[in-house]
């Protein structure tokens, strides 16, 4: 990647580090009943929170199915509403069943496991403490007393605005380094159709196929595209790091070379793997 580097992911990882926080007058001392009652809040509203989720009755979702639906222009405009700016809409039978599913297994469900929910929100509170411990900047995070605290959404009126100071910066940088990849593609000469080609963005690899072409094929379920399947013709591997299968396809360059195109690609992992093939053409399809 030249642009949509790794480097730059993370930077656009760090544009909101002030989000969710609340500038609290204990936090910029180490105390450990601030931590207890803080905690003993936070926990009692997930509980809550995940009770509510817990117990709403999926039928609501079965409204829809025969309602009458007006056209948006037509409905804001003060105009008389017409037959023809009308439909009613009916649920495809495959949602239906998949509601009904739903359904069922809500009469049956068991009850609430208040236990189980406390001991997920403390695993997922102690991933929290180590992640803001590892991703906050340096100079910034020995700023402050209590990383605890902090990760309960917590800090000083200080740390407050050096975050917000550095999410700006983080986002001029994001910005700037996004313009110059749009025009660099601009440059590259390369159609759009050509582009959409390669447009796979959270799709899951779930086989990479190296033979006379390379083929890439894909669970797109959480993606953006109904093709699933990329074949690169006559391919050379430039680069391969990280495990490509079972990675989630992030962000991509294509460039124009002599003899077709350089396909660079960023996925998501832990390290962030990379794929740079060179082809002579690009095929993209649904199986």
């Amino acid at each position: 990647m030249k642009y949509l580097t790794k480097e730059w992911y993370d930077t656009c990882q760090q544009t909101g580090l002030h989000f969710g926080l609340r500038v609290h007058k204990g936090a910029g001392a180490l105390d450990e009943a601030l931590f207890q009652r803080l905690y003993k809040r936070k926990g009692k509203e997930h509980v809550k929170q995940e009770r509510e989720i817990y117990d709403t009755d999926p039928r609501f979702m079965l409204e829809s199915d025969g309602q009458v639906m007006t056209r948006a222009d037509k409905a804001f405009s003060g105009e008389e509403i017409t037959v023809e700016d009308q439909m009613v809409y009916h649920m495809p039978p495959e949602e239906r069943a998949h509601i009904e599913k739903l359904i069922a297994e809500y009469d049956v469900r068991p009850a609430f496991d208040e236990k189980q929910c406390k001991d997920k929100y403390k695993e997922a509170m102690e991933w929290n403490f180590q992640y803001h411990a590892e991703k906050l900047p340096a100079d910034i995070l020995k700023q402050i007393a209590d990383i605890r605290v902090f990760a309960l959404g917590y800090c000083t009126s200080e740390v407050m605005q050096q975050l917000k100071k550095k999410s700006a910066e983080n986002t001029q940088e994001m910005e700037r380094i996004g313009q110059e990849y749009r025009e660099a593609m601009v440059n590259q000469n390369i159609a759009d159709d050509v582009h959409r080609l390669v447009q796979f963005h959270d799709c899951k690899v779930t086989e990479l196929l190296h033979a006379d072409n390379l083929v890439i094929n894909f669970d797109n379920r959480g993606g953006f595209t109904e093709m699933n399947k990329l074949t690169l013709i006559a391919p050379e591997i430039l680069k391969q790091e990280g495990e490509v299968v079972g990675s989630h396809w992030l962000y991509q360059e294509l460039y124009r070379i002599d003899q077709g195109y350089e396909l660079h690609v960023l996925l998501d992992g832990e390290p962030m793997p990379e794929l740079i093939v060179s082809c002579t053409d690009i095929i993209a399809e649904t199986e």
